[in-house]
């Protein structure tokens, strides 16, 4: 197995020997840069190659994994690498990112979420039904993992049945005993009056010598009872070539489902090392050049609510959110206010960086604007008559102020290369802001977005193992945190303060009216019926209208956070 790291770059030296063509990588002078990030494998090196992405890089030359970048990519590495019990929670690494990989294909070519703009986003020679080198090997090591225990009693059992006749006198003058510690001999060797012929024996010898095969070339680890006979070295070599036909000759010998499955595991290997298979490929592979559409589908899989088609001259949520490019620009759910008891969209977004990079400016611009859409579409709905949910509510009709808008960017980092179980979702700033007046709160305009990072491992894992009941349990809990740190924000660190009418509701349309001057944009009735100003701390505009209101400290979830 070697490593390399996408966007990074090696010795054209090195990359010539590894791939046995180029277009995984750019030549520039005597290095190359690789362009992808993937699986490949060649059958005449018999090597596993992961392309990994770059937020594996910790800096300019070191790996996450406390490696140099270059040493992944050079044999040497099998010497304190694949070898040390410590590394081995690379193999999951390896495992979850080639079924991420699987996964995005997998929801591409069902065309459940993804465009059609994007059919040169994932490379493979490897057509929907086929299998890879590497998914034999994890299907081998997974169902001896599973049936080992039966396989053996199975050997055991029948061991045993060719036990029940034997012929002592012939078994005692050519066999020697092994004495026990209070002298009973025990013969390991037996002579039998009628031979059994034992039918399994072959396809057992097959699997354990494949599984052997695979547990010597990618050090799995694996212990393998000596009681099964085994086929190496040379003779290995010729099953290869020859497996196929031998294996064919017993087909109809097995009836029970588990040697059926152990029969089907190794026609399909022996059907990719078979030499006069016209099917037999050099190499296969399955990479993506443009990565960042996989990581904001790993993380639209566990943030996004489906959206639904509901249009408003042409134009529906999903329009908005799926680009012509194939890039998903935001990951989008409706939750509760951050002022009352209606629901609100929080819009985010994924940026793909190494693990020590923060957001650009850039990025932010476009956030804002996307954001402004996603409110823009339900007005348009408002101005209909229409809504996408009762419950949604964006703008207010006496005041004419709008719902605050929550905003988030999140982008993958690995601070624990061996820990796959906990997102570690923190807020790396405050809110950064856009406005275009900095006074006025309940604005349109007026937008907040936060940052956070993501444990990387965490979204890779739960992208594919993950079920339904995990991904809502994810959610509800990362819903209540964006919230709760927004509400923490406006109730502690923001440059507003809020508060809260004590005056009859009859009242308020005068109010809002004979003030409108001053309070448009800084104030918003809640669906509960509660007048609310927000005044920032520069505007003494208001001051004087604020007899009858009290601060307001916003609630969190508390009750639910805790659950």
């Amino acid at each position: 197995m070697k490593i390399l790291i996408e966007e990074e770059y090696y010795p054209i030296s090195t990359l010539q020997v590894i791939f046995d063509d180029p277009k995984f990588y750019v030549q520039k002078g005597d290095v190359g840069k690789i362009i992808s990030v993937g699986y490949y494998h060649s059958f005449s090196k018999n090597e596993i190659i992961y392309m990994l992405p770059k937020v594996f890089m910790r800096d300019d030359t070191n790996t996450v994994f406390d490696i140099d970048k270059d040493r992944l990519a050079k044999s040497e590495i099998k010497d304190t690498f694949k070898h040390k019990q410590e590394y081995n929670w690379i193999r999951q690494v390896s495992v979850y990112f080639y079924n991420s990989l699987l996964e995005y294909k997998h929801r591409y070519d069902d065309s459940k979420i993804l465009n059609s703009s994007q059919t040169n986003t994932l490379n493979t020679n490897l057509g929907s039904e086929e299998y890879s080198y590497l998914d034999l090997l994890l299907s081998f090591t997974n169902f001896y993992k599973k049936n080992k225990n039966y396989i053996l009693y199975k050997q055991i059992e029948t061991k045993s049945t060719q036990l029940k006749k034997v012929n002592w006198d012939k078994t005692i003058k050519k066999n020697s005993p092994i004495f026990t510690s209070n002298k009973t001999p025990v013969y390991v060797k037996y002579s039998n009056k009628k031979k059994i012929v034992d039918t399994e024996e072959e396809l057992l010898t097959y699997f354990f010598s494949i599984l052997n095969h695979f547990n010597i070339e990618h050090n799995l680890y694996l212990t393998i009872d000596k009681s099964f006979k085994l086929i190496k070295g040379n003779a290995f070599e010729k099953l290869q070539d020859n497996g196929l036909r031998k294996l064919r000759k017993i087909k109809y010998r097995y009836f029970n489902d588990t040697l059926k499955r152990m029969y089907h595991l190794c026609e399909m290997y022996f059907s990719k090392t078979d030499l006069s298979s016209k099917k037999r490929k050099n190499e296969e592979f399955l990479s993506v050049n443009n990565y960042n559409l996989v990581f904001e589908d790993m993380i639209d899989k566990l943030f996004s609510d489906s959206v639904n088609d509901k249009k408003v001259d042409g134009i529906s949520l999903k329009n908005l959110k799926y680009n012509d490019d194939g890039k998903i620009i935001d990951h989008i759910y409706d939750y509760k206010s951050l002022i009352d008891t209606s629901n609100i969209f929080y819009i985010g977004d994924s940026k793909y960086y190494k693990s020590n990079t923060t957001t650009s400016k850039l990025s932010k611009y476009k956030q804002f604007t996307y954001a402004k859409n996603v409110i823009q579409y339900n007005i348009d709905l408002l101005n209909k008559n229409l809504y996408y949910k009762e419950n949604i509510r964006y703008r207010d009709e006496i005041t004419e102020g709008y719902n605050i808008t929550p905003n988030f960017f999140i982008f993958g980092y690995i601070k624990d290369e061996k820990n796959f179980d906990n997102d570690l979702i923190r807020k790396t700033d405050e809110p950064v802001s856009s406005y275009h007046f900095k006074n006025r709160l309940f604005d349109r305009d007026t937008l907040f977005v936060h940052q956070y990072k993501i444990n990387f491992l965490f979204a890779l894992k739960a992208y594919t193992s993950y079920n339904a009941e995990n991904i809502k349990n994810f959610r509800n809990k990362t819903k209540i945190k964006f919230r709760n740190n927004f509400i923490e924000y406006f109730n502690e660190n923001s440059d507003f303060e809020i508060y809260k009418c004590n005056f009859e509701t009859e009242k308020y349309s005068a109010f809002v009216n004979e003030n409108f001057r001053v309070l448009n944009g800084k104030c918003f009735i809640t669906n509960q019926g509660l007048l609310l100003i927000a005044k920032h701390k520069d505007d003494a505009d208001i001051d004087y209208l604020l007899s009858d209101f009290e601060l307001l400290t916003l609630e969190r979830d508390e009750e639910l956070a805790n659950a």
